[in-house]
Formats: structure tokens, sequence, C-alpha cells
């Protein structure tokens, strides 16, 4: 090994590898290494300028003599030495042994963090094992310039792993988890995880792969790419460790004022007239609404960005009766751009459309044979954009929904693709939050501020876009409700905390069933204890239409209706109920959204956010912390009239947890029994801090 110090770097060179390890902000570590002749440029994620770097390195001179030399004279006969470097930067230590194995430590209390995985020859441990299996491996994929990349590290008895992205399974900690590193309808891959051992680890790598987070190692698995590339974070609390996340990958805007209300949302409004029958329905009721959506299929053809004009004949005002009216009109849009659309020859032309490496380039085949637009490509970004600015925008449209932005390629034959950023296999996941930028960087150039667009997929560093980020097309079960709640809290540590559901589920409601009217009731008021609160779901069965094309043209329907009158008055007084909840809880919500703006701080998050010297805390995976002060419990399960709930202990003894239904005062530290009947989601509050809720 050859070590080489220079401008916060430690660089280290091993044959053809090339290695950095350099500070990154406060508390930071950032390792690359490539077996290029030079290390790709590329930041990722890591696109924000940090400071507060506290750096230094340290050698050591060890013993490196071989364990089987015995008697004195043999081990002089055959000494050696070798250095040991130390680089610090603030709360986090690398070791680097004389043979180039990784450890990690806190410098506050010098505990080890995490560990590289080598089985092989090792002087230093004196841990020999001749599997000759290494951490670091970068095999060359024949014929090409890149790798296939293996990442691995030492797996701890005991160690909890959190975040990582939205993933649809009943798990909160994901040790013992394989995810895919990649998107998909209701999956979003943010590698970013924390530990309760005290650090943060980002795989900053947009690549297709894998997370392999076993008991006897930890794995990461890209299939193509250019380099390795992490990000380690130490920290003494949780709280610390996201906050420097958020400093390194960027943090959201403030939201505005309409995103912390009521969403209305369907699929699908067909007509103007609809939408505006709607929202007047709403006030006539003197239910207090923020937005209201405009779904898919309200355009001529895919990628022509503009609405049907025998449908929505006078857009501009609708959308003014709209804002007379105090509700925030949402238009959908999607990548996709059909071969038959007035745009297409052009965006083809100028390269603006993804590139397929062998076969017919046709991604999806829905309602017309279409393309994704390459939202990689700067010029394709700005085109989309000005073609939506144009057809929206200046009509008074201020809000995008960004659907499909994995995007949902059918089916998901990753090495099929090209972009302008280069092959899908190295830079898939980064379409999303490229798809986002597009928009933002559009909105931003108008002069708007606060910035919000919903987009159904996303990546690290996605927030700095105004992603309000949603779980995609999940089922209308409790059984899926259940994981949604996972789902919100993983992604918000993983930095995207604008994130939502589809209330009552997207697919397979019914508006008659019984079973479904109580999955509504629990979903609603979960939902209002949601980072943003939107109610939307396909509920059949669907409308028939007059006719099945128009113009060549094929024609979409709508689904059963999804307003909140629409279950009967039981469950009516009872989303009432939660509606009024939400508006008594704005100026808390918005207190938590400045602080999530200003310091990364989740909106939602685990109940060891908030209470980490809770050792208990860490086991609770059913309930959360709404904001500093709220604890919630959703319920997700049919027929329950009561529940229990862990109440984390306070650090000020003298502080009490308040059950907000009941007012009855417990201490914290116990489990104890809530009221949940199918009006009550159980919620507890700080005494100290004397919210209201019920």
């Amino acid at each position: 090994m050859y070590f080489e110090e220079k401008d916060n770097c430690l660089i280290m060179r091993n044959n053809d590898e090339i290695m950095y390890l350099k500070a990154w902000g406060k508390n930071s570590l950032r390792f690359q290494m490539t077996r290029a002749a030079e290390m790709d440029a590329e930041d990722w994620a890591l696109t924000e300028s940090v400071s507060g770097a506290d750096f230094k390195i340290e050698k050591e001179e060890v013993d490196m003599t071989e364990p089987f030399y015995h008697t004195p004279e043999e081990i002089e006969k055959h000494k050696q030495t070798g250095v040991i470097y130390y680089v610090t930067n603030g709360k986090i230590k690398a070791k680097i042994d004389p043979e180039g194995v990784i450890s990690y430590y806190r410098t506050t209390d010098n505990a080890l963090l995490t560990k590289e995985y080598w089985r092989n020859r090792n002087r230093i441990d004196r841990f020999c094992v001749p599997l000759r299996v290494d951490a670091r491996e970068m095999k060359p994929i024949i014929g090409t310039t890149d790798y296939e990349l293996t990442m691995r590290f030492e797996a701890f008895e005991g160690e909890k792993l959190f975040g990582l992205g939205q993933y649809q399974e009943n798990c909160l900690d994901k040790k013992g988890c394989v995810l895919e590193l990649a998107h998909r309808n209701s999956q979003s891959s943010v590698p970013f995880m924390i530990s309760n051992r005290g650090y943060g680890f980002l795989w900053n790598n947009p690549a297709i792969g894998t997370v392999t987070l076993a008991n006897n190692k930890t794995e990461w698995y890209a299939k193509s790419t250019k380099k390795l590339d992490y990000l380690i974070i130490a920290g003494d609390t949780p709280a610390e460790i996201e906050e420097q996340f958020a400093n390194c990958t960027g943090k959201y805007p403030m939201i505005p004022e309409f995103g912390i209300g009521f969403w209305q949302c369907k699929l699908r409004y067909r007509t103007q007239e609809e939408v505006l029958k709607v929202a007047r329905e709403y006030k006539k009721r003197n239910l207090p609404i923020d937005v209201i959506v405009i779904d898919f299929f309200h355009w001529t053809r895919q990628g022509e960005f503009k609405f049907d004009p025998h449908e929505w004949p006078n857009p501009e005002e609708m959308v003014k009766e709209l804002k007379e009216m105090d509700i925030e009109p949402v238009v959908s849009v999607w990548p996709t751009i059909d071969e038959k659309s007035e745009n297409f020859g052009e965006m083809a032309s100028k390269g603006y459309l993804i590139k397929s490496d062998r076969g017919v380039l046709v991604n999806m085949t829905w309602m017309g044979n279409t393309i994704f637009y390459d939202a990689t490509h700067p010029g394709a970004r700005e085109f989309v954009w000005n073609k939506c600015k144009e057809n929206y925008y200046d009509m008074g449209i201020k809000c995008f929904w960004l659907d499909e932005a994995e995007p949902e390629y059918g089916p998901y034959d990753f090495d099929l693709y090209r972009y302008y950023k280069g092959t899908a296999l190295q830079c898939s996941n980064i379409y999303p939050l490229m798809y986002a930028k597009g928009f933002y960087d559009g909105m931003e150039k108008e002069g708007q501020e606060n910035i919000l667009n919903l987009v159904r997929a996303a990546w690290v560093g996605s927030q700095k876009y105004g992603v309000l980020a949603w779980s995609g097309d999940i089922h209308s079960s409790f059984a899926a409700m259940k994981m949604q709640v996972q789902a919100g809290l993983s992604m918000a540590l993983a930095g995207i905390s604008w994130w939502t559901s589809d209330i009552g589920g997207f697919l397979g409601g019914d508006n008659k069933s019984p079973e479904f009217k109580e999955l509504m009731a629990r979903w609603f008021a979960w939902g209002a204890f949601c980072p943003v609160f939107r109610l939307h779901g396909e509920r059949s069965p669907y409308y028939e239409r007059d006719v099945e094309y128009r113009d060549n043209i094929r024609l979409f329907s709508s689904a059963q209706d999804n307003e909140v009158w629409t279950w009967g008055e039981e469950i009516y007084e009872i989303l009432k109920q939660f509606m009024l909840i939400r508006e008594k809880l704005r100026s808390y919500i918005r207190e938590s959204m400045k602080e999530l703006h200003e310091k990364g701080t989740p909106v939602i998050r685990p109940l060891w956010y908030d209470f980490n010297a809770d050792k208990e805390a860490w086991n609770v995976e059913d309930a959360y912390m709404f904001g500093p002060d709220i604890l919630v419990k959703p319920i997700t399960e049919a027929g329950v009239e009561e529940t229990t709930v862990y109440l984390p202990a306070f650090e000020n003894a003298s502080d009490e947890w308040v059950e907000s239904r009941t007012g009855k005062t417990y201490a914290g530290g116990q489990v104890v029994t809530a009221v949940a009947d199918l009006g009550t989601i159980p919620v507890f509050t700080r005494k100290s801090k004397n919210i209201e809720v019920y």
C-alpha cells in the first residue's frame, strides 16, 4: 500500500486501485475507490457544499511479524513493522491498517461503529482465513471500462438498521433483509441507513443492485459502475446523524401552506365540471380543503402535456374559480411520450428520449405505445418543463403530480436501456430526482418559492427539489396499510420526509363493503397524522364511457366516487372529525415542517429518534412520533376497540404522557392500554406542551 496526504484527504494506492478517504463536512468521512486510471468525477447525491471539517491524519508503527515465528531469535530475525493510519474528522475516526483494512470509530467514546469484512490473511488482527474474500471487490466487466462492485462490512450482534427508503414489507428494522437497489411502482430505493451503533451510512451510487443486511455480513452490490463511493457519519444521537446527512445531501424548502392541509384526489375527475362540483361541495359543507388533484388522461395524447379541450374547455376559468375558493389545483404529468404525439418527432431527433441497447424501444403499451423522456438529459428536462409551463403553469397551476417517476418499465429489464447520464444499470435510480429537478428548476426560474411537487419515487437528495413522495399503487387492505406505516418512517429516515400514501389504498376498494368503510376510517385517521394528508384511490367498478376513441385517441374512464361523504353518514362524521383535527394542528405541523426545512429533522420518526436512551423504544415498530410532542399508534387491523401502546421514558421524569382522547396521564417507560374505537386513533402528547388533539 502506498499512502499520500493531500488537501484533507488520505490517498491510498494498491496496484491498480486508487482510494480516497476524505473529510466531508462535520463528523463525516467519504470513501471512494476505482481501478480506472483516475477517479470518476460524479458526486451523485453529495452535491451540497459542506463545511465544518476537523480533519487530521496520524500514524502509528506496529509489529507485523508473522505469527508462526515462536522463539525470540526467530521473531527478531524475521521482524517486520508497518504503519497504521488514523484519519479523524470530528466525531468519526477511521483506522487503516498496513494491509488496508478499514475500521470506523466514534471518537467521543472510542466505540467501534463498523468494520470492513475481510476473510483472508491478516497479520494485524492475527485473523487468518484462507477464503480469499476481500471487503472491496471491483471485477472488470470484460470488454468495457465498467466494473461489478461488491462492498462488504462485518455484521454485529444486536445491531438494528433503519431507513433505506420505501419497500413493501413489514420490517422497520431492516436487519436481516435483502433489498433491491432499484425503483418500482411502490418501491423507492433511497440508500441511507442509520444504525443503533451510532452511525449513518450512505451508499452514494444510483446503480441497480442489492443490499444484504445479513447476520454474518452486510453486503452492498452494484451490477455495473465506475467506482465505489460511500459516506459514513458518526454522532452521539440519531438527530445529530440525520442533521449532518441533510447538510451533505440537501434540505427541503419550506412547505407551502397548502401542503399542510387536506388534499382531495381520486382516479379520476374526467371533466373540469366534475372538479368544480366536488370543490363547491366541500365549501358548501364548510370542510377544510387545500388541494384538489386532476389525475392522468386529462390530456390529449401522452407526451403533449395539455388539457383535452373536449372535456376541459376552459381550464383558465376552472383554475381561477378554484383559487377564489382557496383551493390549489394540482395536475398530473407523465414522462411517457406517445409515438403519435405532436412532440415525439422533435424529442426523438434531439435525443430527448431514453435509448435501447437492443431490440425495439417501447417502454409501455398501456393506452398507447410510449417511450419515457430522458430526465437525465438537461435539454429534455427543459423541453418538458417549457411545454408544461405553456399549457399549465401560465394559467396558474403551481403544483404538479409527477407520476410514473421510477420510471415504471414493463418489464424492468434495466440492462436494455441507456440514458444521457449512462447505462440504466449504472444510473437508473437518479431518474426520479432528475424528473423533479426539471420542474423545480423551471419553477424557481419563474420566481416561485416554497416549491412542492408530488412524485412517485425518490432518491437521495430528491428532498432539495421539493419532492412529496407517495407510496404508489398499493392495495386497499389492512395488510397494505400496515406496510405503509414502516414505509413512511423508513423514507423519512432516508431524508424523504414529505411523504404520503393513498388513504384507503389505491387498488381493490369497494365503496359498498363494510370492511372497506372500516379500513377507510382507520386509514383516514392515520392520514391526519402523516406529513401530507391526501385522499386518493381507484374505487371499482369503473364508469362506462360513451365512446372508446375520439380523434383516433383512446379515452380513459373513471372509477367510483372518493370524497369524504361517499361512505355514509357514520363514516363521514369520523372523517370530518379528523379533517378538523388536522386544521387544529396546523401551527404545530408548520413548526415541525420549519424544523425539517432548517435542520433536516423528519416530521415523522420512530420513537427512538426522540428517546434514543430508552432501549425499549428501539424495538417499537407500530407507533411513531409526529413532530416532537405527539405520539401516534395507527390501528392496522380490523375489529379493534382498544390496543396497547409503549410510552417511552422521558429524560425529565416529571413529565408525563396524556392520552388525548380520555385525558388520562401516564408516566413514560411503560406499556398502557388505549382507547381505539372506530372514531379514535390512539394519540398521546407531552403533558408539558399542553397540546389538544380531540
